[in-house]
């Protein structure tokens, strides 16, 4: 299955998924996804499940299921837009409270027997230097903390180019 989380407004993102796409989940802002409380009810009260009830509680389960995630976020300071960020805090049920040492860095274990493909595709017209190794920074940290095969980071000027990318 592969995943688009992005952060596109419904009347941009329209049109890019035509015809048959295979198994395909998108994950967009419609409004209704809440804050991660960090009250880890996702470890503790219903293992592997967000608590929170807002139709956003099993994204760690959509992961789990997914043999590549592509992200389309703009590009803020280096970093994913507060909706992805906020999808990113929300999916923490895909890894498990407890702890193990790789490489001297200390991270969750995985709760599934389960790697993907991680593509982050940011977008803006002014996105600098020092932004793009920032934003490769993160997407390389958040490829190892989720387990993934492998990270690819694209930047783009324009919507236009990230569709033709992505698709």
């Amino acid at each position: 299955m592969k995943m688009i989380v992005h952060d596109l407004q419904q009347q941009e993102f329209e049109g890019w998924i035509n015809g048959e796409q295979g198994e395909l989940t998108v994950i967009s802002d419609n409004g209704t996804i809440r804050q991660c409380m960090g009250c880890f009810g996702c470890w503790t009260r219903t293992p592997g499940v967000c608590v929170i009830k807002d139709g956003y509680h099993n994204l760690g389960e959509l992961l789990s299921k997914s043999g590549e995630v592509v992200i389309i976020s703009e590009c803020m300071y280096g970093s994913y837009s507060p909706f992805i960020l906020n999808v990113l805090n929300r999916s923490i049920s895909y890894v498990l409270p407890y702890f193990v040492t790789r490489n001297g860095e200390t991270h969750h274990r995985s709760r599934y027997d389960h790697q993907f493909v991680l593509s982050v595709h940011f977008y803006g017209g002014d996105i600098t230097g020092a932004e793009q190794e920032t934003a490769r920074t993160l997407v390389a940290a958040n490829s190892v903390n989720l387990y993934s095969l492998e990270n690819n980071v694209y930047f783009h000027n324009n919507l236009q180019s990230v569709k033709e990318a992505v698709l």
